[in-house]
This record gives C-alpha cells, structure tokens and sequence, in this order.
C-alpha cells in the first residue's frame, strides 16, 4: 500500500463540520482541530460559512460548504442562491447534492440542468457534485458521474454520511472510470483511518471527506516517524 506523509495526506482532506446538532462550541473544537493539522478544507454548513471564514482568515485552510444539503431534492433555485450566499460569506468550495429522485427517474436532462446552474453560479468556484452512491446502483452512479462531467462539475463526491452508506473502494473505482481525468473523485463518508484513506486514494479518490482528521492524521505521522498505523477507527466520524 502506498505510503504518504502527514503533509500529503493533509492536503486531500475537506474536514467535515456538518451534523446538525453542533453548537458554536462545537464548531470552534472542529475549526481548531482543521488549524492544528493543516487539512485542505474546512467543510461547514451554509450558516457557519461567514464565521469560518473569519476563523480561517490567514491560516491557508479554505472554507467550503454543501449545497441542497443532505437530500438534494431543493429546487435549483434554491441551490443557485445558496450558492451566491454561500460566496458572498467566504466560500472557497460548494458541495452540492444532485437530485436524487430525479437521477433514478432517468430525468437526466432536469439533473444536468441542476448541476450546471450550480456551476455557473460558483462563478469558478470548486463544485463537487454529491451522487449518495448508497442509494443508487452501478449504473446510475456511472450516469450521475457523466451528467455531473457534462455539467461542468471539478468533482464528483460519493455520499453525505447522512444516507446510511459512505465510500466504498469500487463504487470510487467506478467513479473514476466513468468520467474524464480533468474531473477528480472526492470519497466521504465512513473514511476514518489512516487505511480508509490510503484505500479511497488508492481506488482513485484526490479528495476525502471526514471529521476524522485528526485520528487520520496522527496515524500518517506514526507512519511518517517510522512506525505502523494502529487501525483504530474513531466511530463517531462522518
């Protein structure tokens, strides 16, 4: 298995602050603990984006936050104002929930004319497009990746972790396989040990979602002082 150091590993890594019940409290240990271990991002939620970004101010973590979160079924209205607000607050990144019902339906045209208003509305912005891999099958994930390449979407992400499923090693795979190589794969949910991650990038992830960081992060750095990762897994991460 391919081995990489703290830094590396740091710097795929969209630190997810998003369970509903988090208080200010809450969100400033989490906002710390992205500080502390120099992750890519800090993933908020849409009403915490103006404070992290004012948290993060300096620091060269970026703020990123989700879009038609967690079921995707808002209108693309809505999604396209969050959007706007979301930037006007200080987000670097959108992660948006593509139309899940509309997806299995085969309305693919209705699908790929939500994800493209999201895009254009993040006016270059990063868009990563959320398919919830566990409510679909191979087929549909493959179609919600293409859609989400035709859209003109930067990524295509796995899940919410709020679904009941997260990443898996094959559905990445597939994911991977079913769009171009300027389009890049981001595995959530479930991602929670040194060796979850290794795998997810391993199967052709770039980017990895989780409120693990910092049991992640501390295993890269046994491994980088010459030691073994100790595969705990911390089950309360997203």
């Amino acid at each position: 298995m391919t081995r990489l150091t703290e830094r590396d590993l740091a710097a795929t890594i969209d630190h997810a602050i998003l369970k509903p019940q988090l208080a200010r409290a809450d969100v400033d240990a989490e906002l710390d603990v992205v500080t502390a271990w120099r992750v890519h991002s800090a993933c908020v939620r849409p009403s915490d984006v103006a404070y992290a970004a004012e948290r993060l101010a300096g620091t060269g973590v970026a703020v990123c936050t989700v879009i038609g979160f967690p079921h995707g079924t808002t209108s693309t209205a809505a999604k396209v104002a969050e959007v706007t607000q979301s930037l006007a607050d200080g987000a670097d990144e959108v992660d948006m929930v593509i139309n899940i019902g509309a997806l299995r339906s085969g309305f693919d045209d209705a699908v790929l004319a939500d994800i493209a208003a999201v895009v254009e509305a993040a006016s270059g912005h990063i868009v990563k497009v959320i398919l919830e891999t566990s409510l679909l099958d191979d087929k549909q994930i493959a179609r919600g990746s293409r859609l989400s390449e035709q859209g003109g979407a930067d990524f295509v992400k796995t899940s919410t972790g709020f679904a009941g499923g997260g990443a898996t090693v094959a559905h990445v795979e597939l994911m991977r396989a079913s769009v171009g190589p300027d389009v890049q794969v981001k595995a959530s949910g479930g991602v929670r040990s040194y060796a979850d991650a290794l795998a997810m990038l391993a199967a052709g992830a770039t980017r990895l979602g989780t409120s693990g960081s910092a049991v992640i992060l501390s295993e890269a750095r046994r491994v980088d002082a010459g030691g073994e990762a100790s595969g705990e897994v911390d089950a309360t991460s997203y």
